[in-house]
């Protein structure tokens, strides 16, 4: 879990992708549409691929998309559009400083 830990420290939002995958592609784009700018880190493309996967299932994520907004796992596509839906994802970007208006 460290090797999460260092990854998101100090990042309002990061999200754990696959560069294949369109689910990944959606939650990216709806994220970026609020004109936050996600560190994105796409598994496929990484090294230590494995070792990653590992940690985000520790922490309760399932897969990709994996979501983190201030540092805190937010979980996957359908609980970031659950957030959508409720009209408080925008609100968790702000309280993040990932977006200022």
């Amino acid at each position: 879990m460290d090797v999460i830990t260092r990854m998101v420290t100090d990042k309002p939002v990061v999200i754990f992708s696959r560069s294949s995958c369109c689910m990944c592609h959606s939650i990216k784009s709806l994220i970026r549409s609020f004109g936050a700018n996600p560190t994105v880190y796409e598994l496929d493309q990484l090294p230590n691929e494995q070792q990653i996967e590992r940690a985000l299932k520790q922490l309760g994520c399932s897969g990709v998309p994996a979501v983190f907004i201030g540092q805190q796992p937010i979980g996957g596509p359908n609980q970031v559009m659950s957030l959508q839906v409720k009209n408080q994802l925008g609100t968790l970007l702000k309280e993040a400083g990932a977006i200022w208006i």
